[in-house]
């Protein structure tokens, strides 16, 4: 029962963070495309499958965010309902809390790996045949009778009509701009074109016809029965016309850096990409572990420092280990390189295991200066968060009701019982007050010891409150 409530705990705003930093990922990726989608006219149909062989690489960095924010969502609820202080109460350690977290760190490890390993590869090919063959149809719709297109780059081409059941142009006109200063004209009676989707080209076969190359001193004229004229396609949003690293599977790295030598850079290039890929879920299951002690900073009455110190292990970590792999990526033997890209991920592991330790023993393991510049960013987002709102939305403005410290307070205001603080809720309140009977509720002698406890009045009794002071 502990650990299915543990994993529950978890889960959900592992699910929520999933959910947010997805949609935030795919806003930045949408961006750039928005022009090739106007440009090429991309149906909705191909707009889904284009963004689904993006989302492989896209999840690879969102869940192990999702991860780490998420347990340490979990565990900072936890620990301001005092849940993990019934915990200890009850005889349960910080360690028996670690194997469901273990089991989560694990499954999101593995989810990342099949994505690492699989899926952003097979992706990346699917992509780039895709926005290839999207090309070629942006062509195939461009050339129309007596029009004039320049769907094919620096080639612009004249049809006089076209054959759609044979596919066949009849009286073309071809002016070819690619690295000359002047054109040079071709014309043919006939000719189709055709497109290799693996190679990357168009291919335009004219039949019958002669070229015109004009020099500034002099020109040519050269016939033809059969003229072939090989097109690379324009690629969308940064393909490339070969196999690149992020297209290949693990044994193909591996036998293109045998083929090419670790020891160079294009070797070592290579071998980078073949260690990153195994690296990363790693890395992922070790965000995840941070999740646990920096969750477990929260408590009654405190900041929750640990979603701002979890963002910036996140980014230090991404940072070092951009770093090992520029420096991998040199070149090198493979012992080098494998020792370098691994060591973020071992240094991390490391220090996940310490603050866990140190996190079970009750040791402070952040600071308290620190602690107290987190809490003053926490509380000025906060502020900023509300003043957002209150101008988007004006008739929710609201005047911040008053604090209040222990030391404002010498004793309670007179009545003749204690206070009752509700445990779920933490709000007190005074005898005279109607919620004063709840169940599930705790007393306090004075005030000074509700607000120590981090229990504040409710705003009944918080009238009550500001007619003392």
């Amino acid at each position: 029962m502990l650990y299915s409530y543990l994993a529950g705990e978890i889960m959900a705003p592992f699910l929520a963070s999933f959910i947010i930093m997805n949609g935030v990922s795919f806003l930045v990726r949408l961006i750039p495309f928005l022009n090739t989608v106007l440009e090429y006219d991309i149906s909705p149909a191909d707009f889904i499958r284009l963004f689904s062989y993006l989302f492989p690489t896209m999840l690879s960095y969102s869940i192990p965010m999702a991860a780490m924010l998420g347990v340490t969502i979990g565990f900072s609820r936890l620990a301001n309902d005092s849940e993990m202080l019934a915990f200890k109460a009850s005889g349960i350690s910080i360690y028996q809390v670690v194997p469901p977290l273990l089991v989560f760190s694990f499954l999101v490890a593995s989810v990342t790996a099949y994505f690492s390993v699989s899926l952003i590869p097979a992706g990346n090919i699917s992509l780039q045949k895709m926005m290839y063959q999207l090309a070629k149809e942006k062509i195939d719709r461009g050339i129309r009778e007596q029009t004039f297109t320049e769907a094919l780059g620096d080639l612009v081409v004249h049809v006089g009509t076209i054959d759609r059941e044979n596919r066949t142009w009849h009286n073309v006109w071809v002016s070819d701009n690619r690295e000359r200063a002047i054109p040079a004209i071709t014309m043919a009676n006939s000719g189709t074109m055709r497109s290799d989707v693996e190679e990357m080209k168009a291919t335009l076969i004219l039949n019958d016809g002669s070229m015109h190359v004009p020099e500034p001193t002099s020109s040519q004229i050269i016939t033809f029965d059969r003229y072939i004229l090989d097109i690379p396609l324009k690629p969308l949003a940064n393909a490339t016309l070969r196999q690149t690293r992020g297209t290949m599977n693990l044994s193909e790295l591996l036998a293109q850096t045998e083929k090419v030598g670790a020891d160079t850079e294009a070797g070592g290039s290579y071998f980078t990409e073949y260690l990153s890929r195994l690296v990363l879920p790693v890395g992922c299951f070790t965000l995840a572990l941070f999740g646990l002690p920096l969750g477990l900073q929260a408590g009654p009455g405190k900041r929750a420092i640990g979603i701002p110190l979890g963002l910036g292990i996140y980014i230090i970590y991404y940072v070092v280990f951009s770093i090992a792999r520029g420096i991998a990526s040199n070149g090198g033997t493979v012992a080098a390189m494998t020792t370098t890209m691994w060591l973020p991920n071992l240094f991390f592991l490391a220090l996940a295991v310490v603050l866990i330790r140190q996190t079970a023993h009750e040791q402070q393991f952040v600071p308290p200066v620190i602690s107290s510049i987190l809490a003053i960013q926490v509380s000025i987002i906060q502020s900023l968060f509300h003043r957002a709102v209150s101008f988007v939305f004006p008739s929710r403005r609201k005047d911040p009701p008053p604090t209040y410290q222990a030391g404002d307070f010498e004793s309670s205001p007179p009545s003749p019982n204690n206070l009752h603080g509700h445990v779920a809720t933490r709000v007190f309140h005074f005898p005279s007050c109607p919620y004063y009977h709840l169940s599930h509720t705790i007393e306090f002698k004075n005030v000074s010891m509700a607000l120590d406890a981090g229990f504040t009045p409710c705003p009944r009794c918080r009238h009550i409150m500001d007619k003392e002071k």
